[in-house]
């Protein structure tokens, strides 16, 4: 089938439609089938308007193509028809018996058979007959479809590039085509997808920079060193910001406060802490304080070094018997041929260097008498200074490269030198020299792709390249020495004599070029030495015990005892202080003379309970502060960073002295939870995403669990819809927060007048209890009568005054939130949200999406403050500000109950 526009065009179309983000939205809406999707597609204004979308020099070269296609299909059809004989039928007469007769007389009687056949044709085509006619005719109708099968190549190839534009314009309008299939708000869809971000709210690998820590990053890079405070309410995020800060950080060092006030442990845990990450940080071990005796921790260490010394052996003994027994006769044949003249010259040498030191000793030469005695000064003298060693491995490693690469090339040069060989070489023959060239080109061309590091891409897999030139790399180099083995001319080559003698010049050159980069390892930094150090006296009670003995025994024994014991004391808390003070800052100097950041973070400082045990702990451990070229970063509670914003006013206290600025670490807004979720978890469109930033306020750790419950709601309900979830979350969340606030109300005296307001609580607690639609207008009645309890055109069924302030107060918070759940509900439980979202928008800054979390976020300041503000959300959303139950629309949408209906 040959391609054209509508072709293509439709291929285009089901691609799109089969993408996976626009085929898990079909089928979830009456209208937004998979076929109806496909119809519309088809009519001919989309293909008009995609193709006029996709025009260029591949359209052209598509039309150009198809257009020569059919041109030469029409010339192939005008000469099949002026023969009277079938062209491809004589052409297979032709061509049959010509691959006959090649396979069985070769290429010379094919030859002759093509010559016979020519002169046949010429007496034919000379005498003018119709047989030459038909032949030529069925030749020229073959070329012609030869020259069509070509072109139908050139089409395939220009269709499929013209058809790579044309999806990239496709695939949004199938789109944008599905989406308005799906009506209104398609965008409040759930669709299931992966969650994984979401189950681990603690996984690390999760941060998003937001303006905090771009400000936190600022303020480090404005001061050298110092304290800043972390605060903001409860999950927010400041051990993330703690945790990536210290990740960020060349040096750094976590630390969690203890839930309890000790300083004390506290700092000695930090020192710890800090002594184990340098070392580490060094790349050290970090010593272990085991309960094992000394004989079994060395009796491991023998273990462990006797299987090293067992592997190495293992390769290192049988290649080096093969390499000795390679060289045997070559080193036998060298000894014998240079033996008696290294010995004479070695005699020479000893009787030049007796004479010389007998000259001295006899004072026949006063200089080198002198400059005997100043090079044992010298020598002396070297004996505190690094400079000898220093000159002897510098002389080491720019020596041995050279040295060794020259013996390898010499060793290598003497083939060309070997006369012998050269009468080899000269005698090979092209047939050898070609193979060999072959066989060492397949084996290179493997090695580079093996070790190329890139992917091959066959299908639908991707295999790494050592998988399959890794065997065939082998392959080639064993078919290569085989070659060269059985091949008479290359094996006298090989069969040199001087080739082992060679071979261990080649080995030993890049033995000794390797060796110049040895380095012997470095001995233990002092810095690193004084952390183990560190650790040994705050993780262990070390003890000492000498013993003395003396007697003399005769008839009468006459003696004496004496013990020692001399034990570690536990530091106290000044030395502490001093110790990690002194560490850290040489630590600190170590790092800035490395261009270094060293970090140190306390997280949950505000998990001590009470502001006064906060700043008193804050008092305690301010004396390790203000290390030069430390970063301490601090998180604290709101109340602590409200006090130290009071500096200077008549309000003094720890953190005018112990912290040198402070971030504010707010709720986050709509955007960064966007982008939080996004993160997390790709599938949760924008109004899910809206519904999770004001159910949790925009405090982070409640917008992971508010995402999580979205997707357990869904599987719950079985719904898609989201009026349907919201529905089921908000009111599973007022469910949860009113039996909260029942239980404290329970601890309160009550009266016989007094208690209405639990029979109201009771009521509302078991409607949300029972998600049933067949109450669902006395849920709404219920719900409203409470959320507008106390206002002043909606009075309680308890008078304020018979309440104590206490139970008046959680009375008050309590209504708050439910008047914040049934705007939600209202909000967010009836259809057309991106409308009304708009529509609220225009009314002004009341009606934009955030204040709804800043409702949120008002309620647990106080609900006196937060029912005027959601009274402001209400009216840019045209929602009324009292109980308007009657003819007030359904939240759920429908009215057959799944747990009564049954049953009815």
């Amino acid at each position: 089938m040959e391609p054209d526009q509508s072709l293509i065009y439709l291929r285009c179309v089901l691609t799109a439609v089969e993408a996976p983000e626009t085929a898990r939205l079909l089928g979830k809406r009456s209208g937004a089938s998979r076929e109806a999707v496909l119809e519309q597609m088809r009519s001919g204004p989309y293909e008009t308007f995609s193709v006029s979308q996709c025009g260029g020099p591949r359209k052209d070269a598509f039309d150009k193509a198809l257009t020569d296609l059919a041109e030469i299909q029409d010339k192939h059809r005008a000469a099949a028809r002026e023969t009277e004989w079938n062209w491809w039928a004589t052409c297979l007469l032709i061509v049959c018996p010509s691959v006959v007769v090649l396979a069985i007389g070769g290429p010379v009687a094919l030859a002759g058979a093509v010559a016979a056949a020519g002169a046949a044709l010429f007496v034919l085509f000379w005498r003018g007959t119709a047989v030459w006619f038909n032949v030529r005719q069925a030749f020229v109708a073959a070329a012609w479809k030869g020259v069509w099968l070509a072109q139908r190549v050139e089409l395939g190839l220009s269709a499929v590039r013209w058809g790579e534009g044309l999806e990239k314009v496709t695939r949004p309008l199938v789109a944008q085509v599905v989406r308005q299939s799906l009506g209104e708000d398609p965008d409040s869809l759930f669709i299931p997808g992966e969650y994984e971000g979401l189950r681990a709210l603690r996984a690390p690998g999760y941060f998003v920079e937001n303006e905090v820590t771009r400000q936190l990053r600022r303020k480090i890079a404005h001061i050298d060193y110092g304290t800043i405070a972390v605060c903001g309410p409860r999950g927010t995020g400041k051990t993330k910001l703690l945790e990536q800060c210290v990740k960020d950080a060349d040096f750094g060092v976590l630390a969690q406060a203890p839930a309890t006030y000790a300083p004390h442990d506290f700092l000695l845990s930090l020192s710890v802490r800090l002594s184990q990450e340098y070392i580490r940080d060094g790349g050290y071990d970090v010593p272990e304080f085991t309960r094992l005796s000394n004989v079994r921790r060395r009796l491991r260490r023998v273990i462990s070094a006797g299987a090293r010394l067992a592997r190495w052996g293992f390769f290192a003994v049988p290649a080096t018997a093969l390499v000795a027994l390679g060289l045997s006769e070559s080193a036998r044949s060298l000894y014998a041929q240079y033996a008696d003249s290294l010995v004479d010259q070695a005699g020479t040498q000893k009787n030049l260097i007796q004479a010389q030191v007998l000259g001295l000793w006899k004072r026949h030469s006063v200089a080198g008498s002198v400059l005997a005695v100043v090079a044992g000064v010298a020598w002396w003298k070297a004996r505190r200074t690094a400079w000898l060693p220093r000159l002897l491995g510098a002389l080491w490693h720019f020596g041995s490269t050279p040295i060794g690469v020259g013996l390898a090339l010499v060793s290598l040069g003497s083939i060309v030198l070997d006369r012998q060989v050269q009468q080899q070489v000269r005698h090979l023959s092209f047939g050898t020299m070609l193979s060999t060239l072959f066989l060492m080109l397949a084996w290179a061309y493997c090695l580079k792709w093996r070790d190329s590091g890139s992917t091959l891409v066959v299908g639908t897999w991707r295999v790494s390249p050592n998988v399959i030139f890794g065997p065939l790399a082998t392959a080639a180099a064993i078919a290569l020495l085989l070659y060269l083995i059985h091949n008479a001319q290359t094996y006298s080559i090989l069969a040199d004599t001087e080739n082992p003698l060679r071979l261990a010049g080649v080995i030993g050159g890049v033995l000794v070029a390797r060796a110049g980069g040895w380095r012997p390892r470095p001995a233990e930094p002092e810095l690193v030495t004084r952390c183990r150090d560190h650790l040994y006296r705050l993780q262990t009670i070390q003890m000492s015990t000498n013993a003395l003995s003396t007697g003399a025994s005769q008839v009468l024994t006459v003696g004496s005892s004496h013990t020692t014991s001399v034990s570690t004391v536990p530091p106290s808390f000044p030395e502490l202080v001093e110790d990690f003070r002194d560490l850290l800052g040489r630590i600190a100097v170590e790092q800035k003379s490395k261009d270094r950041i060293v970090v140190i973070a306390i997280d949950e400082v505000d998990r001590l309970g009470s502001s006064a045990h906060a700043l008193a702990f804050l008092s305690e451990i301010k004396a390790i502060l203000g290390v030069p070229h430390v970063y301490y970063l601090i998180s604290v509670a709101e109340d602590v960073g409200a006090a130290f914003v009071r500096r200077g006013l008549p309000h003094r206290d720890a953190t005018d002295s112990s912290l040198d600025d402070i971030i504010h670490v707010q709720p986050s807004t709509l955007k960064d939870s966007r982008a939080i979720l996004t993160q997390r978890s790709g599938s949760l469109t924008e109004p899910y995403i809206l519904l999770a930033h004001v159910l949790s306020g925009g405090i982070p750790r409640d917008l992971l669990r508010y995402g999580l419950q979205i997707r357990e709601m869904q599987e719950m309900t079985q719904s898609l819809e989201l009026r349907h979830i919201s529905r089921h979350l908000i009111l599973d969340e007022l469910a949860e927060t009113l039996a909260g606030f029942r239980t404290l109300l329970s601890k309160h005296q009550w009266t016989r007048d007094t208690s209405g307001i639990l029979h109201v609580f009771r009521t509302l607690g078991g409607y949300l209890r029972e998600p049933c639609v067949c109450v669902e207008r006395e849920l709404r009645i219920t719900l409203e009568k409470f959320a507008f309890y106390g206002t002043a055109d909606h009075p309680g069924p308890v008078a304020q005054h018979e309440l104590g302030d206490d139970a008046r107060l959680l009375i008050e918070e309590a209504s708050a939130y439910a008047y914040f759940s049934l705007t939600l509900l209202d909000i967010f439980s009836s259809e057309g949200l991106e409308r009304r979202t708009r529509q609220a928008a225009g009314q002004g800054p009341d009606g934009a999406p955030e204040r709804l979390a800043e409702a949120r976020q008002e309620l647990g300041v106080s609900p006196f403050s937060a029912r005027p503000l959601i009274d402001s959300v209400r009216k840019a959303w045209s929602l009324p500000l009292g109980p308007v139950t009657v003819g007030h629309e359904p939240w759920t949408g429908s009215r057959n109950c799944p747990l009564h209906d049954d049953d009815a």
